[in-house]
């Protein structure tokens, strides 16, 4: 058998397949657990920030007071699109204290006089309402999707390294084995 086996393979040939077969696996193991951890950590993270948000903030009732100045809402507003509106409202501050002022709530603000739902912090001023649990998991979910692509990108950023440097190599033995061959090569009577 001429010599068609893996083992008449070039040590370059032999070095390449086995560090495309390290980052491979590298791609079906380490890429997955890194996304793992990634998201486990993130997770941790974020209901650690969830758990402080709903520590930090309460729920009220304000008074629809009057529309919000201006209310207008433009095409791609998030706001608009999500169903939360601004309005002026009245409310009352932990502390007992009259607050007024423009609020952007998820009900649906009625006639000045009906009631809407409004999240404040410890000093009655209105905030955003605490991150949910659908959207911390989505946020650790994503945390996971990007370290396992980070971690891909790199298996493969240092594989392309490393093969670039393997036929940058072989190119220079060929080299070698072209100058010594001399420029004869494959003409009849001459050379050994």
């Amino acid at each position: 058998m001429g010599g068609v086996g893996v083992l008449r393979w070039r040590t370059t040939d032999r070095r390449e397949a086995w560090v495309t077969l390290g980052a491979l696996l590298l791609l079906v193991v380490g890429a997955p657990a890194a996304g793992w951890a990634g998201g486990a950590l993130a997770g941790d993270r974020i209901r650690q920030e969830v758990v402080a948000q709903h520590e930090e903030r309460r729920a009220t009732t304000a008074v629809v007071v009057g529309r919000a100045p201006g209310g207008r809402r433009f095409a791609g507003d998030p706001d608009a699109a999500s169903g939360r509106t601004s309005v002026v409202a009245a409310w009352r501050a932990p502390d007992g204290t009259r607050r007024t002022g423009e609020v952007t709530t998820a009900s649906r603000a009625g006639e000045p006089g009906s009631p809407v739902r409004i999240w404040t912090d410890h000093a009655g001023l209105p905030v955003a309402p605490p991150m949910d649990r659908g959207a911390a998991r989505t946020h650790a979910v994503l945390g996971g999707v990007g370290a396992f692509l980070f971690a891909a990108g790199c298996v493969e950023v240092g594989r392309r390294l490393v093969v670039g440097r393997l036929v940058r190599r072989r190119y220079a033995l060929l080299d070698r084995e072209w100058a010594e061959v001399g420029p004869d090569w494959g003409r009849a009577g001459t050379g050994g």
